[in-house]
């Protein structure tokens, strides 16, 4: 992967990285890597910039890591059978009226219903265990509070198949439903990220909401990228998550220029990628109407996908997009760069007047992810509102000029 690497600086995108290769890598080399560093010379375990100056910490957790996706990979078919079964049991209780009696009885008349994996009806796992379907009938458009709750409903909606999501987006929520997409990862090399578009129009408002979907609780290749803790130091930026970046667009061949290079736009990839279809989605719908914003959102790694949505839009100085961005709201979002990249990031935030809100719940792991501590010094920023298991709300300001972002959430 040297040569990707190598296109990557060409392009101005990092010079400076750290890139996990759990595939080709084996328990042997991992014990000469955290004994030996200095000698271990072929470098399979990890494509980096550096090669000196690797603290036993350091390889500590780059090791941690990678362990960590090679067990995941190794379970990647028994926690897909695992994870289908449950859902399909889940669903095949609440088909049948949810009772055991009705079980039975429907199995002894034959009036057994089966769920259908792609119907309206069938549910995640997520579904299943939180059932709100509805929007809060007490929080309309104009309410300051609107756009977080709409946000906060669309990112538990987005783990659902497009059959549900287009249902509840069009006869519960009454609003336009503009697609459900699957996006390729060019480094797992299979569809890795799902998002959908909806759009809620009225006399006075006109939004566009993007909702990024997180980690479902049995997807490997999810959970891989949520581990994977690669980087690239941009330019100007700062240090960034390389697995977020990975799922948002990454390409092998050019990095993250702003615009598709003509090998890549013919290539044989079978669905596009993430940033660049979205961005080209929105810019499309926005200048249908002058007065049109829009919003990004999502839940753990979809909400780590939000923030990274808008911190690109910025790195390719995309005005136009920027000046429509109505806010990002993430939920349960982990930490997606150093401390340089959230300064960077505020500083953006700020000037161009972005609400960026982070809702964390109680005890919850994924926003502690990853450490902050040496060697990544992964940071948050921006605004945080966190509930404890009462659902008691405190606001954590990151940085003294958040006091000036509007109150609106």
């Amino acid at each position: 992967m040297s040569t990707n690497s190598t296109a990557a600086c060409e392009e101005g995108f990092s010079c400076s990285f750290m890139l996990m290769k759990p595939q080709d890598v084996s328990f042997f080399n991992l014990l000469i890597y955290i004994l030996f560093s200095n000698i271990f010379e072929d470098r399979r375990r990890v494509n980096s910039s550096r090669v000196s100056d690797e603290s036993f910490g350091y390889r500590r957790l780059v090791i941690v890591s990678i362990l960590l996706q090679k067990f995941l990979l190794r379970l990647a078919k028994p926690m897909d059978c695992l994870g289908s079964s449950i859902e399909f049991g889940l669903n095949l209780w609440s088909s049948n009226d949810g009772s055991l009696s009705s079980l039975i009885h429907n199995t002894i008349h034959g009036k057994l219903v089966i769920p259908d994996k792609t119907s309206q009806n069938f549910s995640s796992i997520i579904g299943n265990v939180d059932k709100r379907q509805n929007l809060d009938s007490n929080i309309k458009p104009g309410d300051p509070r609107y756009n977080a709750a709409l946000s906060m409903m669309a990112s538990k909606l987005s783990y659902e198949n497009k059959a549900h999501i287009e249902y509840t987006v069009t006869q519960l929520w009454k609003m336009e439903f503009l697609g459900f997409f699957e996006y390729w990862n060019d480094f797992q090399e299979k569809a890795t990220t799902q998002a959908f578009m909806m759009r809620d129009k009225g006399d006075d408002h006109d939004t566009i909401v993007v909702a990024f979907r997180g980690t479902l609780p049995f997807d490997v290749a999810a959970w891989c990228s949520d581990v994977d803790i690669s980087w690239y130091r941009i330019p100007k930026v700062g240090k960034v998550h390389g697995g977020f970046l990975k799922a948002l667009g990454l390409q092998k061949s050019a990095g993250l220029p702003r615009d598709m290079i003509e090998e890549d736009i013919e290539s044989k990839r079978p669905l596009p990628l993430a940033y660049y279809d979205i961005r080209e989605k929105l810019r499309d719908l926005l200048r249908q109407n002058d007065k049109a914003k829009y919003v990004v959102t999502g839940h753990s790694l979809g909400g780590a996908l939000a923030i990274l949505f808008r911190a690109v839009l910025t790195l390719h100085e995309e005005k136009f997009l920027l000046e429509r961005l109505e806010g990002v709201y993430t939920f349960g979002q982990p930490r997606v760069g150093d401390e340089k990249f959230g300064e960077f990031m505020k500083k953006e935030i700020t000037e161009n007047d972005i609400r960026y809100f982070r809702f964390v719940y109680c005890n919850d792991v994924v926003p502690r992810l990853p450490y902050d501590h040496k060697p990544l010094k992964f940071k948050h920023f921006g605004t945080c509102l966190h509930s404890d298991r009462n659902y008691r709300v405190k606001v954590h300001i990151f940085s003294i000029l958040s006091l000036f972002i509007n109150t609106k959430v």
